[in-house]
């Protein structure tokens, strides 16, 4: 049986991409991550984000068109901390006037931006003084959103603090992956403690320059699954899932940030959310693993069945975006942004059916009253994938993107999100375009129709 429908957005709902600086701006010099880059090892191939994107040089007006003849109607993009403050307690009035014209450019091709002030990377001299790992780094993180929204706040309503802070906070000093590489539980704790007051100092910032911003973090959530014997596994899910997925948000709701053997109580960060962000992508398997007492004694990795990512980087499982929406939103009362989701997919094999099962499962949340206010995929162009730089399997684009030659190319799954966002909907008719009819029938399949039975002649 023929299955039609529409899956219908609420009016106003925010439909765009994401990005963030150094990923595309290219020629980033003053950062932690360049340094990270030039000392090699440490990225895809030991190679440099060199001109990303080359939004620095202007690409970003060509870029912001394309969304815009995608019908996006908002962009979240990050400002650089490197460049607006190159040296301690010197602002750069050139800096700032490249992001407000970012501003004006999303305003005038009719998308809302969304600014986020932190996304991974530090300047040199805040990294030389201790990074997040010094408490002070708490005062001078509000000190630069205050130059950063009073330059720029006119014309930005939503204003995003720090990106992914537990991602921030365990790849860069638990698993020694992000710079500065460092391996410390002790420093991880503390880095998610000063970014938890970082957080709330920008949003009280933000607030006393303009009441009516409208202010959020981005909080990367994973689901999870242990392996059989459950029963064994299930004390390292509850860790993970307890570290990494709730107790920042948790901080915010209580006043208090709830680590193993660490508590530490924040009453600056209770109530500091107008909105809540996700960034969500996979879901990992976590075990008990009796020989890694620096990781907590746990081991997370890829489940063997489902469709995995590229490498050991997880399932991807778009289902579990409805659990996340549900979780953040009855924990903070605030309504939600989906801030980032993707899929790695140079061949466009696995987006198209992605981003339905996805948006599949934001409308079943929306369904269920929980309020859901926009959907951000990452990314609009392929970009500088941090340690994975430009591996050819990290390519999470609605347009290809050659970071030699600079030539763009739209892959099929772009013109399938423009026509989401474009109808704010999702029908049948459009999912039948974008995967093919037996992934159609398994995701929605027909009610099924009794056959006609001849009843026997009722007795008198």
């Amino acid at each position: 049986m023929t299955v039609d429908f529409t899956m219908q957005f609420p009016a106003g709902f925010l439909w765009g991409a994401a990005t963030a600086a150094h990923q595309v701006e290219g020629g980033n010099t003053n950062n932690t991550w360049y340094a990270w880059e030039q000392a090699g090892g440490r990225v895809y191939q030991n190679q440099t984000h060199g001109l990303a994107c080359d939004w620095w040089g202007g690409r970003y007006l060509e870029d912001f068109d394309r969304a815009a003849e995608l019908h996006h109607n908002a962009h979240r993009f990050s400002v650089e901390w490197s460049r607006i403050e190159p040296e301690e307690g010197r602002f750069d009035d050139r800096a700032l006037a490249v992001y407000a014209d970012m501003i004006a450019a999303l305003r005038a091709r009719g998308m809302e931006p969304m600014v986020t002030l932190h996304h991974f990377t530090d300047p040199l001299w805040l990294a030389e003084q201790g990074g997040w790992t010094n408490a002070q780094t708490v005062d001078r993180f509000a000190r630069f959103v205050r130059v950063v929204v009073e330059a720029l706040g006119a014309d930005v309503r939503l204003w995003c603090t720090i990106n992914e802070p537990m991602v921030y906070a365990s790849q860069g000093y638990l698993l020694g992956r992000f710079p500065p590489g460092r391996r410390n539980l002790g420093a991880m704790f503390r880095v998610a403690e000063h970014m938890l007051r970082g957080h709330a100092a920008a949003y009280h910032t933000i607030k006393a320059i303009d009441p009516d911003a409208e202010v959020g973090f981005a909080k990367h959530q994973l689901s999870l699954k242990t392996p059989f014997p459950h029963a064994l596994h299930y004390g390292a899910l509850r860790l993970v899932r307890s570290v990494f997925n709730r107790a920042f948000v948790e901080a915010i709701t209580t006043g208090e940030l709830r680590l193993p053997r660490r508590r530490v109580r924040v009453p600056e960060a209770r109530d500091t959310l107008d909105w809540i962000g996700l960034n969500y992508y996979y879901r990992f398997q976590v075990s008990f693993h009796p020989f890694s007492p620096r990781q907590l004694f746990l081991r997370q990795t890829a489940p063997r069945d489902g469709i995995r990512g590229p490498g050991d980087v997880g399932e991807i499982w778009p289902e579990g975006l409805f659990e996340q929406i549900k979780w953040l939103c009855q924990t903070t009362g605030k309504p939600l942004y989906v801030t980032e989701n993707g899929v790695p997919d140079p061949d466009d094999a696995l987006r198209r059916l992605h981003l339905v099962r996805s948006l599949r499962s934001v409308w079943k949340a929306i369904m269920h009253n929980y309020p859901v206010r926009g959907y951000l995929y990452w990314t609009l162009v392929d970009n500088f994938e941090w340690a994975e730089g430009y591996d050819p399997r990290f390519r999470f684009g609605l347009f290809a993107c050659d970071p030699d030659t600079q030539e763009r190319t739209p892959r099929p799954s772009a013109a399938i999100y423009g026509e989401i966002c474009a109808a704010n909907a999702l029908s049948s008719a459009t999912i039948r375009r974008a995967i093919p009819e037996d992934e159609f029938d398994a995701l929605f399949p027909g009610v099924p129709v009794r056959p006609q039975v001849t009843l026997p002649p009722r007795s008198t």
